[in-house]
């Protein structure tokens, strides 16, 4: 019986290591690929939504705009049409979160760079302040690289309700002020069909790490 087992040791050596590869290709096939969820408002914590969308439960895209850019340039839904883009809202004079939040969008643009299906859009949540000539200023000071990322400004109201009703990723203070919104620290990725497929926090490398994992998913889609 010892001799027998001596004989057909590496025969049994062989057929083990056989098998573990041909589960761990069996597992590959089976195992499921990774999907985005589409947000709806009502997945979404309910400070970040203007309450006339709140419990929508299906159907939300991201809204037609017009704004205007760094370069003065008019930028609607058409010059992100079969894009995927990674949307945020911020202002230029801000000491806070925002230094982060652009350093991390200068991350994400050079991983990007080459990719003419990714583009970025941050836009301003004081326009008033900032004006295309700040816009400017704070764009050659970050690097902007004006084809894959516009920072945008425009009428307040527009940008309230895209905020608030599209991206679903802005605050008010509760004062009463008209269209007043206190931005956050969340990054948007949109799909090719302006609908919302994940929220970051732009102030964390870790959430970051993610989204660029997640823009990869969902090209695969």
């Amino acid at each position: 019986m010892l001799s027998f087992f001596k004989e057909y040791k590496y025969f049994g050596i062989v057929l083990l290591i056989l098998s573990a590869i041909i589960i761990t290709i069996i597992y590959s096939i089976l195992k499921p690929e990774k999907v985005l969820p589409i947000y709806q408002p009502s997945m979404v914590n309910f400070e970040m939504v203007d309450s006339t969308v709140q419990y929508k439960s299906k159907y939300h895209k991201i809204a037609d705009f017009s704004l205007i850019n760094q370069n003065g340039e008019t930028i609607t839904q058409k010059d992100y049409q079969d894009k995927i883009y990674v949307a945020d809202f911020f202002f230029t004079t801000c000491q806070t979160i925002c230094p982060i939040m652009t350093d991390h969008m200068v991350q994400i643009q050079k991983e990007i760079m080459n990719d003419d299906e990714l583009m970025l859009l941050s836009h301003s949540v004081t326009p008033g302040i900032d004006d295309v000539a700040q816009l400017k200023r704070y764009a050659i000071e970050k690097g902007v690289n004006d084809t894959k990322w516009n920072l945008v400004t425009g009428d307040k109201k527009q940008i309230y309700e895209l905020a608030r009703k599209s991206y679903l990723a802005v605050k008010t203070d509760g004062n009463g002020d008209e269209y007043d919104m206190i931005h956050t620290e969340n990054f948007m990725l949109i799909d090719k069909k302006r609908q919302i497929r994940g929220y970051y926090d732009g102030t964390k490398p870790e959430d970051i790490e993610q989204l660029l994992k997640d823009i990869k998913v969902l090209k695969k889609d």
